[in-house]
């Protein structure tokens, strides 16, 4: 890879629905001449019935995504990681995120048995670019892609997903965390901001740095 990166063979963004993280990572994995290894959401077949009854589906959208991530990160597990890099749009570690906020008492117990029962081997990104943008932002956007199955999740929805995932990112250590907030950046279109981003992560040097930029 080329020495904006270091020594990261495996970075993962992540984020809140909305956010930009599958442009950000295709668009860096481009840069990067690494492979790519990107979340499937239209493969699930239980999503938008999910959106539309949460309830009734939240356990068979979270097996399916369980079940679909697992699979990919043993592939990336049995990858040599230093022939050529991989940028992915997801953490594996986040899944039980969406668990614990969709899924009752009951249901995330079973989860949890179905998580530990995979027993998977999942290899430790070597830098996580966590994207955050305001809730609005998020519904903003959400909206513009306009994904049909998107467009019944609520703005208090997209509040809760983007909260938990200030939470989890609060807590996480076990990779380094480069916190971009979007707010005021657009690496899908503005190669400036991108620059910038490829600047900064060549510039870290502790396990958590901040990037922002204020309103052009």
């Amino acid at each position: 890879m080329p020495p904006e990166t270091g020594s990261y063979r495996y970075v993962a963004v992540e984020g809140p629905i909305g956010v930009g993280k599958t442009s950000l990572a295709r668009r860096l994995a481009q840069h990067l001449a690494a492979a790519t290894l990107l979340e499937k959401p239209d493969e699930n077949p239980f999503l938008a019935r999910f959106y539309h009854d949460p309830p009734r589906y939240a356990l068979a959208v979270q097996l399916f995504f369980l079940f679909q991530r697992g699979n990919e990160v043993r592939d990336l597990a049995q990858m040599d990681l230093c022939s050529a890099g991989t940028v992915s749009d997801y953490l594996f570690d986040k899944d039980p995120l969406f668990a614990r906020l969709n899924l009752g008492d009951a249901e995330f117990a079973l989860y949890q048995q179905i998580y530990q029962s995979l027993q998977l081997q999942v290899p430790v990104p070597d830098l996580v670019i966590y994207l955050q943008a305001a809730p609005e932002t998020l519904v903003e956007r959400v909206r513009r892609r306009a994904r049909p199955y998107e467009q019944t999740i609520s703005d208090a929805y997209l509040l809760r997903v983007a909260q938990c995932y200030s939470d989890f990112f609060y807590h996480y250590d076990a990779a380094p965390v480069l916190t971009v907030n979007t707010e005021h950046l657009n690496f899908e279109d503005r190669d400036e901001d991108f620059t910038l981003l490829l600047q900064r992560i060549g510039e870290m040097r502790g396990p958590r740095e901040l990037f922002s930029r204020g309103e052009a």
